[in-house]
């Protein structure tokens, strides 16, 4: 029911004259390009991942990069397809919903997910020890790359009280399986990097949800306002 309410509602929200004046943080969005964004749901029902993801970021990006400056790190398809894949696409600029949009239609999904070495890339592209900034971090899967997001949490939340980590777990499964729902949502390992960042965690099921989530952690005040409802928690 949360994820109804939280799709439905925000995407009846407007652009509101003037939103840009208080979206004065650049934000970079750490997107998951790692093998699992390729999968689909359980029996190969379904569309794949990336394909819901492009999809909601096509539709979420263009009202946001009005409002805000963007950039965009993503981690999976290049490298050497492992571990060593994690790239600096775009630094912070205005009206970036075309190059990143660009990118993300573009990746070819593979790859570890390197998401602690991900958003440490995108923190520091923000010079996070001298100036306040968000990162919104995509997401399907778990840390398989050696990397320790709770560790890195607590170090952000000690040097950078002014960077804010949003995590978006998309289509996020747990780590048993259940016969009698395999689709069953799980939490990613990342869930630390909000809660220790003063940050959300926004599960996503749909490409309608992952619109309002990514609406929710990049639209500052516009779209943040519904934000304190606990059922977004």
């Amino acid at each position: 029911m949360r994820h109804v309410i939280l799709a439905g509602v925000l995407a009846l929200l407007p652009v509101v004259a003037g939103a840009g004046d208080d979206c004065t943080e650049d934000a970079m969005i750490v997107f998951d390009g790692s093998g699992s964004m390729a999968e689909m749901g359980f029996n190969a029902i379904g569309a794949p991942r990336i394909g819901e993801a492009r999809d909601a970021v096509r539709q979420a990006l263009p009202q946001i990069a009005a409002m805000r400056r963007l950039g965009l790190v993503i981690y999976g398809p290049s490298g050497d397809r492992t571990c060593r894949n994690v790239e600096l696409k775009l630094e912070p600029q205005w009206q970036a919903d075309g190059p990143i949009i660009a990118e993300v239609e573009g990746l070819d999904p593979a790859g570890g997910t390197a998401l602690t070495e991900a958003v440490r890339l995108a923190a520091e592209t923000l010079k996070y020890r001298e100036k306040p900034g968000a990162v919104v971090l995509v997401t399907d899967g778990k840390e398989t790359c050696g990397g320790t997001p709770c560790q890195m949490a607590a170090e952000f939340a000690r040097e950078a009280p002014g960077l804010t980590v949003h995590v978006i777990g998309f289509k996020v499964r747990g780590d048993h399986w259940d016969w009698g729902n395999p689709e069953a949502e799980g939490v990613s390992v990342a869930r630390c990097l909000a809660e220790d960042t003063g940050g959300q965690y926004v599960n996503a099921e749909s490409v309608d949800e992952l619109v309002a989530a990514l609406r929710v952690t990049l639209g500052c005040n516009v779209f943040g306002a519904l934000t304190t409802d606990p059922r977004l928690r």
